[in-house]
């Protein structure tokens, strides 16, 4: 049986050029890297055979698998994973964000000053940094505030990026140093703690998942089923062709970098629930790790290529290997250069990814 049918207008459509989709290959390597770490759990000698991912004792959860880990690999990529939903939309519309880890800090530090609660233990809050009118305010407001931030960063780095050509490498990292000079000039790098119980609660628990997972969702129909999605892979694909299109591309760049800020000033506000307090110091390196995540999962850091599901896989592969090289005990400085090869090699294989696909169109 021949391995071509002829199409529509003598075209044929060859069976052998058809290929996973690319999110079905990050489970796969998702799978393969569980297996790692699990195969070294047997076989490093100070690893006493034990399992990364599974627990036999089921009289603990009533389950074979290991649920505290999982837990905590969950919620370890949640946080970093809100800000990655941003930053994919940023790639694909061929940009980038280097921004991102520093208006974790600022957020946090400005958010919180608008949450704190006025009495604890029944004594005067001791971190106070406003008067009586900024304590216990309901949730919304330092919400609204955070968000409202974040947008106006983003506006600033998306209007520099379409009005003045900057390229956004240089943009974005100028906003880095700004951003964490805001972080320190705030409260003169005292932390800002003690929130009301309606802010604690937006980071307790498995909250941080629960909206991770809500945004995934949301942001997976927008990149697929809105014009908005639409125009921001017309973009990355062809700015000359999409501006020829009508599309008004410097309006879009400023639209899509104004989320993805406002999603990482989001990040902060879990962040800083989570840990009821906010330091300067928070979001250090979550720009690199949100990156690496929608590299991973398959972002072309050329833009015009992604998926929102691809950079879930991505962060889900992230949490296992940073959560494996914990479990083979390496250490932390081994971790940081084995996560740098990591995202090195990502990069290259996409980038032979896109030239073998040429090669074959």
């Amino acid at each position: 049986m021949a391995d071509s049918t002829e199409g529509i207008g003598g075209l044929k459509y060859d069976k052998t050029k058809r290929a996973w989709p690319n999110e079905l290959n990050i489970f796969f390597a998702l799978i393969a890297i569980v297996l790692i770490f699990e195969a070294l759990g047997q076989i490093l000698p100070y690893m006493n055979g034990q399992s990364m991912l599974f627990d036999f004792n089921t009289k603990r959860d009533g389950t074979i698998l290991n649920i505290a880990r999982l837990k905590i690999i969950i919620l370890q990529v949640s946080i970093i994973g809100i800000i990655a939903l941003g930053v994919t939309q940023v790639i694909i519309s061929g940009g980038i964000d280097l921004s991102s880890g520093p208006l974790v800090g600022a957020a946090a530090m400005i958010v919180m000053s608008f949450a704190q609660t006025e009495l604890v233990n029944g004594n005067p809050n001791p971190k106070a940094v406003f008067g009586d009118w900024a304590f216990d305010l309901p949730v919304i407001v330092p919400v609204i505030v955070g968000l409202s931030f974040g947008a106006f960063i983003g506006a600033i780095n998306g209007s520099l990026i379409a009005y003045t050509r900057i390229p956004p490498f240089i943009a974005t990292l100028g906003m880095f140093l700004i951003c964490r000079g805001i972080a320190q000039w705030w409260t003169r790098g005292q932390p800002v703690s003690f929130p009301t119980e309606g802010y604690a609660w937006l980071g307790s628990g498995m909250m941080p998942v629960v909206w991770f997972l809500m945004l995934a969702v949301l942001f997976h129909f927008v990149l697929r089923h809105t014009v908005y999605g639409k125009h921001t892979y017309a973009i990355g694909s062809n700015e000359d062709a999409a501006r020829m299109s009508g599309i008004n591309v410097q309006r879009h760049k400023i639209l899509v970098y104004m989320i993805a800020s406002m999603l990482a000033a989001f990040a902060a506000i879990v962040l800083s629930s989570k840990n009821l307090t906010a330091q300067t110091g928070m979001g250090q390196f979550y720009e690199l790790f949100a990156i690496a995540m929608a590299v991973i999962g398959g972002v072309s850091l050329t833009g015009g290529r992604g998926s929102v599901v691809g950079t879930v896989l991505g962060a889900m592969v992230f949490g296992v290997i940073q959560s494996g090289f914990t479990y083979i005990r390496l250490d932390a400085f081994y971790q940081l250069m084995a996560m740098g090869t990591i995202i090195i090699s990502a990069v290259v294989l996409d980038q032979w990814r896109q030239k073998t696909g040429k090669s074959r169109s």
